[in-house]
């Protein structure tokens, strides 16, 4: 089955930097080793709770799939796990031992869309997979300096600062050839765009978003206007994305990549500036991505990928979003260090998330194991698992990755 008869299969069913700290380089030769480095991830201000993004419809065909997977399968669909952008070598044998549903593209190439579709094939067809599923292939491709695909058929793309500059008309039409080009790539999700806001007196100091230009303004409604065209012009070329990095990076000085103790003191959860994800929801975005940083007026004790409040309270119950909910990188990331692998991915999925992304192979598996032995002693949390499972599977068959039915 050709990937536009997928996607039609995913379209009639549902009719019946990751990152956000991630240390943006510019994209050189190709390389075979995925670097350290990961890649990254509304409401009005008032005292009351806001659903403002519709969720994703639910699917039962994707219950009828997660009914066919056994709990190893299952907790697999809750995994990215990193490749080589240049080369699919040792990724067969990662996912074999993690059953990961997805991944995601480390390193930078300059080799263009054929040669990149070539490594992409190579890693489709060395992946476990459930019958029906296939897996979800990811990268950051923001643009600027956060772009892993470079060379003939992709071109250059300009940072989020310089996209701001066209209008949202133009920038959907611009997203949506981007997203073809993505997609004849192989690659099946952008982990972009990026919804913070980051206000003007604070610009370069911001070092995960504003030093690099990846923001679309210090403006709410102008990010909003911006993340939403990016969003629907993906969609129209069948590319996931995933907004990011909820509640937001743009008011923090640290990167959460390379430094602990990374502290928002003023977003609150009401903020103003988190309408910019609102709209990228309402948009259609498949993913929303969580940041490592911690909140001070929202949930001072915990980083927003482990707070309940961060993701069942703001995301799930203020603003009705039941699509899948991804986490920046839990592999390298230093906000997250002082816990062992499997309590990063345990303390993520209990708090709410959906999808753990790792950008260090050496975690991956000690992840996958302490989320199976959870399970496996803990029914309710094995039921958690399915319904997390059915999410992700929901998305997949929406973008022509998984046939249910």
């Amino acid at each position: 089955m050709t990937r536009t008869d997928r996607l039609l299969v995913g379209a009639a069913a549902l009719t019946g930097c990751v990152l956000a700290a991630c240390q943006p380089t510019p994209a050189g030769p190709p390389t075979t080793t995925p670097p350290s480095t990961a890649p990254s991830s509304n409401t009005p201000p008032s005292g009351s709770a806001t659903s403002a993004a519709p969720s994703p419809s639910p699917s039962p065909s994707a219950a009828r799939c997660v009914d066919g997977l056994d709990l190893e399968e299952q907790v697999g669909q809750l995994f990215m796990v990193p490749a080589s952008v240049s080369s699919a070598d040792g990724t067969a044998s990662l996912l074999a031992n993690t059953r990961a549903g997805s991944v995601i593209l480390m390193g930078n190439s300059s080799a263009g869309v054929d040669a990149t579709r070539r490594v992409t094939d190579a890693i489709r067809a060395n992946a476990e997979q459930p019958d029906g599923v296939e897996l979800l292939i990811a990268t950051d491709q923001e643009g600027g300096q956060v772009q892993r695909l470079t060379g003939p058929g992709f071109g250059t793309w300009p940072a989020a600062i310089d996209q701001a500059e066209q209008s949202d008309d133009k920038l959907e039409r611009t997203a949506e050839k981007w997203g073809t080009a993505m997609g004849e790539a192989g690659v099946d999700s952008v982990l972009a765009p990026v919804a913070d806001v980051v206000p003007k007196s604070l610009g370069r100091a911001n070092e995960p978003v504003g030093q690099w230009g990846r923001q679309y303004g210090s403006d709410v409604d102008v990010v909003g206007a911006k993340v939403s065209a990016v969003v629907r012009g993906y969609d129209a070329a069948g590319v996931a994305t995933s907004v990011k990095h909820f509640p937001g990076l743009g008011k923090v000085k640290g990167n959460t990549d390379h430094v602990a103790k990374v502290v928002d003191n003023t977003t609150t959860r009401n903020d103003k500036d988190l309408a910019a994800f609102d709209d990228a929801m309402e948009a259609g975005t498949d993913m929303v991505m969580v940041s490592t940083a911690n909140y001070a007026k929202i949930d001072a004790d915990h980083p927003a990928a482990f707070s309940s409040t961060v993701i069942e309270e703001m995301l799930r119950e203020d603003r009705g979003w039941d699509g899948v909910v991804a986490s920046d990188d839990l592999g390298v990331a230093k906000q997250v260090a002082d816990l062992k692998p499997g309590q990063r991915a345990l303390r993520f999925l209990q708090a709410g998330g959906d999808l753990v992304i790792t950008v260090d192979p050496g975690t991956a598996g000690d992840m996958v194991r302490a989320v199976r032995d959870e399970a496996k002693s803990d029914p309710e949390f094995a039921d958690e698992v399915a319904t997390k499972a059915e999410r992700v599977l929901r998305m997949k068959e929406r973008r022509g990755l998984a046939t249910c039915s």
